[in-house]
C-alpha cells in the first residue's frame, strides 16, 4: 500500500482542496484541505463565520463543493446522487446546534423516528433500542415526557440519543455545549468522549468552548476566515503554541491578530467625514 493510500485508509473523512460559497460574492471556504481520523474525536475551533458548520453541511451532503472533493470512507460525496446520499446519511449522526427535536413528539418518539424511517425493525425491537440509547444518556426515565417538559440540558442529551440511534460510524456535533450550565456541559462532554470510545465512531465537534473541547479531543483544528487552517494538533500542542493567533483564541485575549470587526468599507464612506471623530 502506498503512503498516500495508507493515510486515506486511516481517515474516514477527506476534505480535498474544497472551495464553497453560498453565493458568488461571498466565499466561505477557500481551498480547504483537511482530514478526520477514524475512531478519533476531532474538534473544529474558530470564530463565528469561519466555515465550521458549513464544513459539516458539506460532509453531510446538504451542499456540494464548488470545487474540490469531500470524501466519506473513500467515496466522493455527490449531492446529485440521491440514493448515494441516503446511503451515506445512514452512516452518520448529527447533533444540530439547537437540537432540532420534534416538539410535537414525545422523547421516546424523537429517538424512534430515524429507526422507523430508516430500518425495517419491529416496534418491539425499536422500543428496546430507544430505551438503550436513552439509558446511555441517562434519560431512560424521561421516555414518555413531551419535549416542552424537559430542560435545555436534557433536550441536548435527547438530541444526542437520537444522533446515535442508528449506531453511526460518524457523529457530528454542532455547538453541543451552547446554552448549557457548567454541570450539563461537563455531562455532555463526557458523553461525547464515552460514546466515541464505546462505539468506535469518528466524532467531529464544532464548538467555541475551549476547556471542554481540549479535555475530550484527540485532535484540534483552529480555523480562520474562509476556512484557513491556522493550526492543528493535539490539545497540548495548541495550548502550548507560541503563535500569536493561536494564543489569542485559546486564551480568549481581546487584543491580537484576530479582528473583532467583520470586514466593511471605511467609516468615512458610510458616515461621511464626521466619522473620523467616532471612537
Amino acid at each position: 500500500m502506498k503512503p498516500d493510500d495508507r493515510r486515506e485508509a486511516d481517515n474516514l473523512i477527506e476534505i480535498d482542496h474544497v472551495r464553497f460559497g453560498y453565493d458568488a460574492s461571498r466565499t466561505i471556504l477557500d481551498d480547504v484541505t483537511l482530514s478526520f481520523a477514524r475512531g478519533k474525536v476531532t474538534t473544529l475551533l474558530g470564530g463565528s463565520g469561519c466555515g465550521k458548520t458549513t464544513l459539516l453541511r458539506l460532509i453531510g451532503g446538504v451542499h456540494g463543493a464548488d470545487r474540490g472533493e469531500v470524501r466519506f470512507d473513500g467515496e466522493r460525496v455527490d449531492v446529485s446522487d440521491r440514493a448515494g446520499l441516503y446511503r451515506l446519511r445512514r452512516r452518520l449522526g448529527m447533533l444540530f446546534q439547537f437540537g432540532a427535536l420534534f416538539t410535537d413528539l414525545s422523547v421516546f418518539d424523537n429517538i424512534a423516528f430515524p429507526l422507523r424511517e430508516q430500518t425495517p425493525l419491529s416496534e418491539s425491537m425499536i422500543r428496546d433500542i430507544v430505551l438503550m440509547k436513552l439509558e446511555a444518556v441517562g434519560l431512560r426515565g424521561a421516555a414518555d415526557l413531551r419535549i416542552a417538559e424537559v430542560s435545555g440540558g436534557m433536550a441536548r442529551r435527547i438530541a444526542l440519543a437520537r444522533a446515535i440511534a442508528l449506531d453511526p460510524e460518524l457523529i457530528m456535533y454542532d455547538e453541543p455545549f451552547t446554552g448549557l450550565d457548567l454541570i450539563s456541559m461537563g455531562v455532555a462532554a463526557k458523553l461525547i468522549r464515552t460514546l466515541n470510545d464505546a462505539t468506535g465512531a469518528t466524532s467531529i465537534v464544532v464548538s467555541h468552548d475551549i476547556a471542554e473541547c481540549m479535555a475530550i479531543s484527540d485532535h484540534v483544528v483552529l480555523m480562520a476566515t474562509r476556512g484557513r487552517i491556522v493550526a492543528q494538533g493535539t490539545p497540548e500542542e495548541l495550548m502550548g503554541s507560541t503563535d500569536p493567533e493561536v494564543r489569542q483564541f485559546v486564551r480568549g485575549e481581546p487584543d491580537g491578530p484576530v479582528r473583532f470587526h467583520y470586514p466593511a468599507v471605511s467609516l468615512e464612506q458610510d458616515f461621511g467625514l464626521a466619522a473620523a471623530t467616532l471612537p
